[in-house]
């Protein structure tokens, strides 16, 4: 029977408090100078580097001149280009040092990761200033130390630190103290350093940044190369031949090649297997979802069991110890997103994950990474696997099929690279959950006006499985179908 999931009256509290703070901020600067980095540097981190500059500067930039119209210039020579070209250089600088952190900080190890973005947020203006007046520094420690507070929250949150709430906590004291000191003393604390130093310390954090991003550069992502992962090529084929497939080196990257000549390339890490065909119909429709909330999906999910109270751990184990892994197995999931389920299996076994959406994997890259577990990932279609028969001891499904193009066909594939005897899990949202939650939030167009409503695929599971069970969980409107694969055909 899947763990009963928790739920906690004071973790609902603090999580409402918390969203009460960050609200807040948009309209108290008191709260905003200290929140507003923090959301900053976590809304940047979870995007590709360009699209998060240009969203962070469409933020930046129309809410300026929005609030700012009345201040517009009507006269002198071109007032207007004048006013828009300093208002847009002034929203650049405001973003680079995001940019910079998000382009350095992942490849810096250990806390490192949480310098770049103060660093950058004193030496670019620094640089701006010095090279256009001469001038000095408007940062100091002060506000050096707040961005790096943001910075280390973000950190924190991201390696799901339970100290985290306390840290936040912690330093919303601090600024609550400062603000209460200025309000009843009438003095401020000191906002730059002595004029003396002014240049000196703008010029550190310079040469500070630019030394940090030397040793990112110097220190790539490192992928373990194909042609060392044998086991995992012998159970590979082509999803569309059936073909073997082998490793091959054309320059510095790998390829897999099929007898047949058919090539799939090696990306990053990850084969691919895609073909333009796979990502139409609902395929392509609810992958462009993914491709867009794919950085901040696991976020969401932390977020929404937050607000509602339960605890996020009992609501993965539900579902998941409904599984028969053990030490040593090979597991696939697909549709495999971000990994979450990883750490719910037990150790030593060997993962497998595939999904269609290439954002997905690249943060399941990153979570592995950071949980320092390793997996063979693969970016393909769940309805055409790319594994021989018979490869794994589990295989499992958690959310997706739903609105996949063929869900019959998804769950044959799922059933013929499983080993006989094993157990197999597909688990999803019901048409409840899909009602109250994803017609109602962004994107709510992608789930109205459907063909036919949300229903477990029992239907879909061939007779001749074993052990058929469908199971309502306890929290979050999910159903979980697990059915056996006989021993004997």
């Amino acid at each position: 029977m899947p763990a009963n999931v928790k739920s906690s009256r004071g973790s609902l509290i603090a999580a409402w408090a918390v969203v009460s703070l960050f609200l807040l901020g948009f309209f108290f600067s008191p709260v905003g100078v200290w929140t507003g980095p923090i959301l900053g540097v976590w809304f940047v981190g979870t995007q590709k580097p360009r699209r998060g500059f240009l969203w962070m500067l469409a933020l930046n930039l129309i809410p300026s001149l929005l609030f700012g119209w009345r201040k517009f210039p009507l006269t002198g020579p071109q007032p207007a280009l004048s006013y828009l070209g300093w208002a847009f250089v002034a929203a650049v600088l405001s973003i680079l040092p995001f940019t910079f952190h998000r382009l350095v900080s992942p490849r810096l190890p250990g806390f490192l990761a949480t310098l770049p973005f103060p660093l950058a947020a004193v030496a670019i203006p620094s640089l701006a200033l010095a090279l256009s007046f001469g001038a000095a520094p408007a940062i100091g420690l002060d506000r050096f130390f707040a961005l790096w507070f943001a910075a280390v929250i973000v950190w924190m949150w991201s390696r799901e630190s339970r100290a985290t709430g306390l840290v936040f906590a912690a330093g919303c004291v601090c600024a609550g103290g400062c603000e209460i000191f200025h309000h009843f003393s009438g003095m401020t604390l000191p906002q730059t350093l002595p004029n003396g130093i002014l240049f000196g310390w703008g010029w550190s954090c310079l040469g500070a940044a630019l030394l940090l991003s030397i040793w990112a550069l110097l220190r790539p992502v490192q992928y373990q190369p194909w042609a060392n992962r044998q086991d995992a090529v012998a159970h590979l084929q082509s999803p569309f031949t059936a073909a073997p497939l082998h490793v091959v080196n054309e320059g510095r990257q790998e390829a897999l090649v099929s007898t047949s000549g058919e090539r799939f390339p090696i990306r990053d890490g990850i084969p691919i297997f895609l073909r333009p065909e796979d990502l139409t119909g609902d395929n392509g429709k609810y992958n462009h979802l993914y491709e867009t909330i794919g950085g901040f999906y696991d976020d969401t999910q932390r977020v929404f069991c937050a607000l509602k109270g339960f605890d996020r751990e009992s609501y993965f184990r539900s579902y998941m110890s409904l599984l028969e892994a053990k030490p040593g197995d090979s597991v696939l999931e697909t549709s495999v997103g971000t990994g979450l389920n990883y750490k719910y299996l037990p150790s030593g076994v060997k993962l497998s994950g595939l999904d269609l959406s290439p954002e997905m994997l690249a943060n399941c890259q990153v979570n592995l990474h950071r949980w320092q577990m390793d997996a063979d990932l693969y970016l393909g279609n769940a309805e055409s696997l790319p594994f021989a028969d018979s490869s794994f001891d589990v295989v499992f499904h958690v959310g997706g099929i739903n609105f996949f193009n063929n869900r019959a066909q998804a769950i044959r594939e799922m059933i013929r690279v499983a080993k006989p005897g094993s157990l197999l899990l597909i688990a999803d949202e019901t048409e409840k959950h899909v009602k109250e939650i994803y017609e109602r939030g962004p994107g709510s167009h992608l789930y109205k006006n459907r063909k036919a409503p949300v229903s477990a695929p029992i239907d879909l599971v061939p007779p001749q499985m074993q052990e058929i069970h469908l199971e309502q969980m306890r929290y979050g409107d999910w159903y979980a179908l697990t059915f056996r694969k006989p021993v004997s055909a």
